[in-house]
């Protein structure tokens, strides 16, 4: 029960955090696909009035409500239709949002959407849903069942481009439903090839930093490659390393499909778990040799050809400072670092950027609120530091300053992020919230503009918290320096409560700096 008790009630798990996601309440999405598992719900289908019906070959239970056929479903443990459900209650809701007046939204907002989506999602969405999982399912075993070898190769290969769009999220409702409707999933055994030979390339970088005695990156790679070994998490490592050095995804590659032709030759491998495919799971799969072998081989590929070929392009630096790999769904985020990589590039060519042996830039708190580490941030992007070192502040105010006098390199139209060059050389980038991208400008009131010449204390955006919170998405504000590998020791100058103009990160020149006049 204890094991059962996740994946049949996955459903309603998948329906609240994806219907947060889309910027609808929770809770309103929980209670929407909990409609559909409740036992009444199945009872339907043995009253007097269900029939048995042929559909796409395979035979269904309806019931007629209101002369309308009802498919009666078992929806444990499916992932696809709280997915599709999700989708359409976040664009209802912004449209009710649009339509109701504010001030009786709380009562109508839930009480029209669930009177909408509870018939949609029985009659229509629910089905679509189970319907849409199968079709895929069968299409990735016709595969499986044409070559097995075939399979095992090209799972390991295709992970990598996947994982960063999120296209590996749908894969993982098919491995739930192998396991619900087979009893086993033989999806997972080639996966694992993918992940260790992440987690091999992440090794191999590890061994050079520590060779190289280059502290940063030694501590991303430690902690991404526990993720990986002890956790199956393969994002630390992706969106920490391997994205942002070219030299790694053909090397990772080639340990990709050694342990992919190893599962292929033996047959492949099997589970009856879903599981995160870790250094702790290699028991839970069936033919545990081959599989422990595979992906063995695969991490001690990618590792020691990291070692051998080395990971770093010709310059490094200038890659990290000037631009971000496209590792999360927030791209106007990453198209502002880049633009204030571009910015104070163009300031540096000026004379307007200077960084003297030894001295230092303070940054003020462009928040009043509290103030906490970037590792607290629930985003895997800013907590692993990919973005560059910082400070994260919980806000108590609604209003964004500028931290110092500079340009505006990046102000997004819709208000979640911008990208200064602060007067010194610093370039900086401040996002309002997690995931607030998604809102499109709902709530942000922005002051500024791209280009703009900004002073310490003058307002940047004005944001509603209410609208922010109730949406779903933490107000938590990163604040980051993007060019810290060409400045120097980044660290906090101060803690705990902080307000507008209160130095909270001090920026301190390396003695390699170099005085650009």
């Amino acid at each position: 029960m204890m094991w059962q008790c996740v994946f049949v009630f996955l459903p309603l798990l998948v329906a609240y955090n994806a219907s947060k996601k889309l910027g609808a309440d929770p809770w309103v999405g929980f209670a929407i696909m909990a409609v559909v598992m409740l036992p009444g719900f199945s009872a339907l289908g043995s009253s007097p009035e269900a029939s048995q019906m042929s559909f796409l070959g395979s035979d269904v239970t309806t019931i007629p409500i209101f002369g309308v056929p009802l498919t009666i479903f078992n929806y444990s443990s499916q992932v696809f239709p709280p997915l599709l459900m999700a989708a359409a209650l976040g664009s209802l809701y912004k449209l009710l949002r649009k339509i109701i007046p504010e001030n009786v939204q709380l009562i109508f907002l839930p009480f029209l959407s669930m009177l909408i989506m509870i018939p949609l999602t029985a009659f229509l969405i629910g089905p679509m849903g189970v319907y849409a999982g199968a079709a895929l399912a069968d299409g990735l075993r016709a595969v499986n069942d044409f070559s097995p070898f075939i399979f095992a190769v090209v799972i390991p290969l295709a992970y990598p481009f996947m994982v960063p769009l999120g296209l590996h999220w749908p894969i993982n409702a098919i491995m739930l439903l192998n396991i619900q409707t087979l009893g086993f999933d033989y999806i997972q055994g080639p996966m694992g090839a993918w992940n260790f030979a992440c987690f091999g390339a992440t090794a191999g970088v590890l061994f050079l930093a520590w060779r190289e005695r280059d502290a940063q990156m030694k501590q991303t790679a430690t902690g991404a490659l526990a993720a990986g070994l002890l956790g199956g998490i393969s994002e630390p490592s992706l969106y920490g390393i391997h994205l942002r050095f070219k030299r790694i995804y053909p090397l990772m590659l080639v340990g990709c499909l050694v342990g992919g032709v190893i599962i292929g030759i033996g047959g492949g491998v099997t589970t009856k778990a879903f599981v995160f495919t870790s250094l702790l799971t290699i028991p839970a799969f069936d033919n545990m040799p081959l599989y422990a072998t595979a992906v063995g081989a695969a991490f001690l590929t990618a590792m020691l050809l990291v070692i051998f070929f080395g990971y770093r392009d010709k310059e490094p630096k200038a890659e990290a400072a000037g631009s971000v790999p496209a590792t999360t769904t927030d791209a106007p985020m990453l198209a502002a670092s880049g633009a204030v990589g571009a910015q104070s590039a163009a300031s540096g060519a000026a004379g307007t950027r200077s960084a003297a042996v030894g001295s230092a830039v303070t940054i003020a708190s462009p928040l009043d609120g509290d103030l906490v580490p970037l590792s607290e941030v629930p985003d895997p992007v800013f907590a692993a530091g990919v973005m560059g070192p910082g400070i994260a502040i919980i806000p108590s105010s609604d209003t964004v300053y500028s931290p110092g006098d500079g340009t505006v390199a990046a102000a997004q139209p819709t208000g979640h992020a911008f990208g200064l060059v602060i007067d010194g050389g610093v370039e900086l980038l401040i996002h309002v919230g997690i995931d607030t991208v998604n809102l499109k400008g709902e709530g942000f009131d922005v002051k500024v503009k791209t280009g703009d010449r900004v002073v310490a204390g003058q307002p940047l955006v004005t944001f509603d918290r209410a609208l922010i919170e109730k949406a779903g998405y933490p107000l938590i504000t990163p604040v980051v320096v993007l060019n810290a590998d060409d400045l120097g020791e980044v660290s906090p100058a101060a803690s705990g409560a902080v307000v507008v103009g209160e130095p909270v990160i001090e920026v301190r020149a390396a003695a390699t700096a170099e005085s650009r006049a």
